[in-house]
């Protein structure tokens, strides 16, 4: 039997129009801290993470109008937006979606925050779901 590709669930990620009142409701309810943010230019979001045992709650808010993040918030309102998934080798993970016939976003990895390596999976072949592949 061949090792699992996914390691473990890296980060929950949801998008919301106001960060910083998302933070604060975090902080505030829960006694959360972020440990992370980060202006993510190349995919037009400010992330913010939030430290849940060995994962994170990610919360993501668009820095331009024309972001993917920016038409999904327009178009399905705040709410979960992908789930990201620990791997040891997001090329090898990335490979693998496309063997089995699953649609891709990003053909090949590329940098992603916190200094990790990333690709997206299409929510339309896998079920529903966008998925980020995480290298760390």
């Amino acid at each position: 039997m061949t090792e699992p590709l996914l390691t473990e669930v890296d980060h929950v990620a949801i998008a919301v129009r106001d960060i910083d009142a998302a933070i604060a409701f975090y902080e505030e309810t829960f006694g959360a801290t972020v440990v992370h943010r980060e202006r993510v230019d190349s995919d037009g979001v400010e992330e913010a993470l939030i430290k849940v045992a060995d994962s994170y709650i990610q919360l993501l808010t668009p820095t331009s109008d024309d972001s993917p993040v920016a038409r999904y918030l327009e178009k399905k309102g705040e709410g979960v937006h992908h789930v990201g998934y620990r791997v040891d080798d997001c090329a090898a993970a990335l490979q693998s979606v496309k063997d089995h016939g699953g649609q891709v976003i990003d053909q090949a990895p590329r940098p992603g925050s916190r200094g990790t390596t990333v690709a997206f999976v299409h929510p339309k072949g896998a079920f529903g779901t966008l998925i980020e592949l995480v290298e760390e």
